[in-house]
């Protein structure tokens, strides 16, 4: 090394897959917080998508509708961890994608291909943008999106587990009402045509069933750095 210079650690991609609950979106805060990398919630971009087709009357039981306007609305995501941002035309949806009506209908919004093509082409050019690298969550990121991510993590809890965390989040949820609805996202997003949920052959599979939070970050941030080192 020239006058003793640190080399600065090597740009990784990170992939984090799986289903609602399971701590995705804390745990890729986290850990690209950690080791200072850009963070992409793209579940978050197929929420804006959807809230925009809901705002502008886009009738969501009609796949060529969806299709025919997937490529107007302009949907920016902000990177920072601490601070992930999401406009829709100019507009802060962060909150109003959040909604119940958004939750009960991105599953359907989201199948269509002509949305997929288009928000895949974005989370693409994100990644490529992130100098020092980023942690890209979502559902499909593995296999579909950045199928050559440095590391592919795919994270799973029981059904139980996953049902508790999210009542925990939506005050005053049922339990079980909850669990129903999961699972019946799970198999929407599983069954679906266009680059359904599932795990890469190559990912590292993490339950978190039994795991605290700060222990998923850990185990992750560890995986992470292993790969730094080997690069």
């Amino acid at each position: 090394m020239e006058n003793g210079a640190a080399r600065p650690a090597p740009a990784v991609i990170v992939a984090i897959d799986g289903p609602s609950g399971t701590g995705k979106s804390s745990t890729s805060k986290a850990v690209a917080a950690q080791l200072g990398l850009s963070y992409l919630d793209t579940g978050a971009q197929y929420r804006a998508i959807t809230w925009w087709m809901v705002t502008n009357g886009i009738d969501i039981t009609d796949p060529t509708a969806i299709a025919a306007v997937a490529g107007k609305p302009e949907i920016i995501s902000g990177t920072d961890p601490s601070a992930p941002a999401i406009t829709v035309d100019g507009t802060d949806v962060a909150g109003p994608i959040r909604t119940q009506e958004v939750t009960s209908k991105v599953s359907a919004v989201s199948a269509v291909p002509e949305v997929r093509a288009h928000i895949t082409e974005l989370q693409r050019s994100i990644a490529a943008a992130a100098e020092l690298g980023i942690v890209v969550e979502g559902r499909d990121i593995g296999t579909t999106v950045l199928p050559d991510a440095d590391l592919k993590i795919f994270l799973t809890a029981s059904p139980e587990a996953r049902a508790s965390r999210r009542s925990g989040e939506l005050k005053g949820a049922d339990v079980n009402s909850t669990r129903e609805a999961l699972l019946k996202r799970d198999a929407a997003d599983s069954s679906r045509k266009t680059s359904p949920l599932a795990k890469a052959d190559d990912a590292v599979e993490v339950d978190t069933s039994d795991l605290t939070l700060q222990q998923v970050i850990e185990c992750v941030v560890t995986l992470v750095e292993e790969k730094r080192a080997a690069k």
